[in-house]
């Protein structure tokens, strides 16, 4: 049971089952109001299928979920007042013009705010009299915030909201976000980008294969890392089995995609000890990176793997 009595969102022992596929195994976590909290986890996780429940688009399977007091696939038009989401994909009609597309998605709500202010906002004045069909990326995503928002909603679902778009739109994504954060607008996001989990969300839920493995702060889920530091490198040629993970001061060693990382509680003597080491092999460095551990750390420790294997 949740002992947290302040959660607007609570998840219990979250099922569900697509044919022979177990995309949720007992997903369980909770939202306090007022936060960013993150899903975090690869393609095929379970993310998606919990948010789609959580919107009321889809029906759990077994367990227990409840957003604003409400339980989202029974509680019809109330819920629906009380939300907003930004789905993977926005399918609008290309001739539709921007103003018109907010204008129609704001008729569904009996309370809205105004649609100007919004498109004023989200930097789609100039653009309001274009058909969807002449956005770029970036602008369709910024409408697509706007409709969300057009209903001042309590609670807010970004599911990948920065997927396939370049850097810079991804940027003005995450301040809209950070803007919201300021207005204590409760968000739930989905993501796989590290760095968009460690930027915006207060706390994170790291999902592997439809169970939640890891939650808490990013600090909190960084400190939990088996090592102090990450020590990243590739090699003119692979090293047999284990032999990196008896080097000095490191407390794992993981390998993926020819990338081996180390984490080390003790750099200097790791790094002496791996030069002498490879000097022995006759191997040699093609590449090393040292930084702080990051939630890929976190994800690596616990699956053996990376987030976007």
């Amino acid at each position: 049971m949740f002992t947290v009595t302040s959660a607007i969102i609570e998840v219990e022992n979250l099922t569900k089952r697509y044919g022979d596929v177990q995309a949720l195994r007992g997903v369980s976590f909770a939202v306090q109001e007022g936060e960013v909290f993150g899903l975090l986890g690869p393609n095929g996780a379970g993310k998606t299928s919990t948010v789609e429940i959580l919107e009321g688009l889809r029906a759990a399977d077994g367990g227990r979920v409840s957003v604003c007091g409400l339980d989202p696939h029974r509680s019809g038009d109330a819920f629906k007042q009380k939300i907003g989401a930004v789905l993977q994909s926005t399918a609008l009609p290309d001739k539709i013009r921007v103003e018109e597309a907010l204008s129609v998605f704001a008729s569904f709500y009996s309370h809205r705010r105004d649609t100007a202010g919004l498109l004023k906002r989200f930097g789609l004045e100039e653009k309001r009299r274009a058909f969807y069909s002449q956005l770029s990326g970036g602008q369709k995503q910024r409408l697509a915030l706007a409709m969300a928002l057009v209903n001042d909603p309590s609670v807010i679902f970004l599911d990948e909201p920065t997927a396939g778009l370049d850097p810079q739109v991804r940027r003005e994504i995450y301040d809209i976000v950070e803007e919201l954060k300021k207005e204590r607008k409760t968000i739930l996001i989905t993501t796989h980008y590290i760095e968009e989990a460690e930027r915006l969300c207060d706390h994170v839920a790291i999902v592997d294969q439809g169970l939640v493995i890891a939650q808490g702060t990013p600090r909190e889920l960084k400190q939990g890392s088996v090592g102090t530091t990450r020590i990243e490198l590739r090699l003119a040629r692979p090293e047999p089995d284990g032999a990196l993970g008896k080097l000095e001061g490191v407390a794992d060693c993981l390998y993926s995609d020819g990338v081996y990382i180390l984490h080390s509680t003790r750099v200097p003597q790791t790094i002496v000890s791996l030069v002498k080491h490879l000097e022995t092999q006759g191997n040699e460095l093609s590449g090393l990176e040292i930084a702080a551990p990051t939630l890929e750390d976190v994800f690596l420790e616990l699956t053996g793997r990376r987030l976007r294997d």
